[in-house]
């Protein structure tokens, strides 16, 4: 069985204001907020591919409707992505990297949790938060968005070349572009709120 990204958005400053070594307990009592007697709601919310609990209203967990909640969709799209980029022109290069680095791509202490804000993984082995992208970095995300989206048609020849048939590739460019729309979404919306983006396991 893979693993899955729960994908929330959250008002930094409100979470920031928990604790260090809760913060994370905190967004998975979010995302498990039902009891071991209450059975799971399959259909709770996601028909837009958003969960938006009543309280806390500084906090609401992202559904993508193309993975299912599976983790490794995103995977593969990064590496997709990193298989085709240097096929691409430069001015859509550029901006697709900001766009994807920390999102689906490995970006280094901002994709782990950058800089404190999360405690370290105990376990080297298990990482406790998949990415953490804060407010700074979602404008620049948003703007990069802004100047791909256009342009995804430009990606088709590329992801055709280096990703079709390929084991650990998206299975089309289709399903490639419809997940990275829905970061663009998310992303878009999140920016507009100020707010940043947390990925658990």
């Amino acid at each position: 069985m893979g693993m899955d990204l729960t994908l929330f958005m959250v008002d930094w400053e409100r979470l920031g204001a928990v604790p260090v070594e809760d913060r994370i307990g905190l967004l998975e009592d979010m995302a498990w907020s039902w009891g071991p007697e209450e059975p799971y709601d399959l259909g709770r919310g996601r028909a837009d591919g958003r969960l938006r609990p009543p309280e806390p209203a500084w906090c609401a967990e992202y559904s993508f409707l193309t993975t299912n909640g599976a983790h490794m969709p995103h995977v593969h799209a990064g590496s997709a992505w990193a298989g085709m980029r240097s096929l691409v022109d430069a001015s859509v290069r550029e901006p697709m990297d900001t766009f994807l680095n920390g999102l689906v791509r490995d970006a280094g202490p901002a994709f782990a949790g950058g800089e404190g804000f999360f405690p370290p993984a105990a376990d080297p082995w298990y990482r406790h938060v998949l990415l953490a992208c804060p407010p700074e970095v979602l404008p620049g995300k948003a703007r990069a968005w802004e100047r791909v989206e256009p342009r995804l048609e430009e990606l088709r020849e590329p992801f055709a070349a280096e990703c079709e048939g390929w084991a650990g590739r998206p299975e089309s460019f289709e399903a490639f572009t419809a997940l990275v729309r829905e970061w663009g979404a998310v992303t878009t919306t999140v920016a507009g709120r100020g707010w940043g983006l947390v990925g658990l396991p």
